[in-house]
């Protein structure tokens, strides 16, 4: 019998699950965490319930109408090496809705070079790592032929760093590449290129051991683990329309609009979960909720700091929305040099748009821009398009309007790692999941699904049932 003391009525965690074979399990939070810990419980033949407060599933990756567009909150990417969010994509049917690209081809254009000499690209070539990005970084022209030598340096010695090792949490980014030979530009023009849109913080911002996660696994594993893929349709259409009928496939009972408003030991050892107007017993509870939210729930005993939930700090990113009356953008992205504006995507097709293109701007690490006023930002990024995209000149502006995430990913700072706490609590039968658990990850669709597997993974073996049918990347999530 496992205990610990502190349960949220007084007593103490006694663990009876041994004895309930099967069981039920509530989940709390629609989230990509959520929905992939519901999922992985239903088809090991647990009974689940997930609530949800919002109407709608998806988390912070989800999509709303604007008249006649269908309008996804942020622009959202994965790398083919995301194979947790690819499995789930797998999962609910919407793998060939979302694909990734052939190869790695990313254009990048530097509005301080003079027009016509501006273009710049990333990509590979199908050669082994790390000779499969050589052709290209000795072609890009945004740094001196000193810088990308430096570069290819810097590269060798961040592949030989441990992952494993502590330490690198403790240390930024920044400092490591400073004193690896990378000059400032060689940062900003290839470094934080990557960096920013990765982990939401500049490099000096940033835990050398995510960092050192993103580059080593996305860059220098394997020839094609940085393939982008995306969602050619709305993210609602994937992350709430299809993974709601994968959950009601699975026999999971979906609660929205349903928000738990408490979590505690009930007088037979199991769990009580509260929604307005109803309690749920449970022999399992999943919290894949943001940590805040989680650390409200967690009972008494649970965690050994629980404070260290509140102290995970989070990082907005703001999302800036054009619609033309006109084609003014060839590429399905790009991303820029010498200006404000980071990535621009074609929305156009998935949003539904019939006349004119629609374009989102990703503005990641928006600390200084998130709560400025809408007039504000349209003066100052319409004029940055019309640099970065010739053919906006003249071209009329049918909409602009900006969706702000506040608190879209936690801060990846360095010391973060040692805050992130893993799927188990204290509390048998208790289970955390969600991007910000200690995955590995920085806060992306992967690490979302990942802390789901993981959870789910915990939560069957206390329920003695077989963790077979989870997907192969399960002990790293776990």
């Amino acid at each position: 019998m496992t205990q610990a003391n502190g349960a949220g009525d007084g007593g103490r965690f006694t663990d009876v699950s041994a004895l309930r074979p099967g069981g039920h399990a509530v989940v709390v939070g629609g989230g990509l965490a959520g929905v992939t810990s519901a999922l992985a419980l239903a088809d090991a033949g647990v009974r689940v319930t997930l609530l949800e407060g919002r109407p709608r599933l998806g988390g912070l990756a989800f999509s709303f109408q604007r008249g006649d567009l269908t309008v996804d909150n942020g622009q959202h990417v994965y790398l083919r090496c995301c194979t947790a969010y690819r499995w789930f994509l797998d999962r609910i049917g919407g793998a060939a809705l979302a694909p990734v690209q052939d190869r790695l081809d990313v254009p990048v254009l530097d509005l301080e070079r003079p027009e016509g000499r501006r273009l710049g690209r990333l990509r590979r070539d199908a050669l082994p790592v790390p000779l499969h990005l050589g052709r290209s970084l000795a072609a890009y022209p945004h740094l001196s032929l000193a810088e990308r030598a430096s570069v290819g340096r810097a590269a060798l010695a961040l592949k030989g760093l441990d992952l494993a090792d502590p330490i690198l949490d403790t240390q930024d980014f920044g400092s490591w590449l400073t004193a690896h030979g990378q000059s400032a530009r060689a940062v900003e023009a290839l470094w934080d290129l990557v960096g920013v849109a990765t982990l939401n913080a500049v490099a000096g911002d940033a835990s050398l051991g995510l960092a050192a996660m993103v580059f080593k696994t996305g860059l220098l594993s394997d020839p094609g683990a940085a393939d982008i893929g995306w969602a050619h349709v709305p993210l609602g259409e994937l992350h709430d329309r299809l993974a709601r009928k994968a959950l009601d496939s699975a026999g999971v009972r979906t609660e929205v609009r349903t928000r738990a408003t408490s979590v505690s030991v009930n007088e037979n050892g199991g769990w009580s979960v509260q929604v307005p107007g109803e309690t749920l017993e449970a022999d399992a509870v999943v919290l894949a909720v943001p940590q805040r939210e989680a650390h409200d729930l967690l009972p008494d005993g649970s965690l050994d700091a629980p404070e260290n939930l509140l102290r995970i700090g989070t990082a907005p990113i703001l999302n800036i929305h054009v619609v033309y009356d006109r084609k003014v953008l060839a590429a399905p992205f790009l991303t820029a040099l010498g200006t404000p504006v980071q990535w621009v995507f074609d929305r156009t097709e998935a949003s539904g748009l019939k006349e004119g293109q629609y374009l989102a701007l990703s503005q990641s690490t928006a600390q200084n821009e998130i709560d400025e006023p809408v007039a504000a930002l349209r003066e100052r990024y319409l004029p940055e398009l019309e640099r970065l995209l010739p053919r906006t000149r003249g071209a009329e502006v049918k909409d602009f309007f900006v969706t702000r995430e506040r608190t879209a990913t936690f801060a990846p700072a360095p010391g973060v790692g040692r805050l992130r706490p893993g799927a188990r609590t204290k509390a048998p039968g208790l289970y955390l999941a969600g991007a910000w658990t200690a995955t590995g990850w920085p806060a992306t669709m992967e690490s979302a699904v990942r802390s789901g597997v993981g959870a789910a993974g915990a939560a069957l073996g206390a329920l003695g049932r077989s963790r077979g049918l989870l997907p192969d990347f399960f002990e790293e999530a776990a």
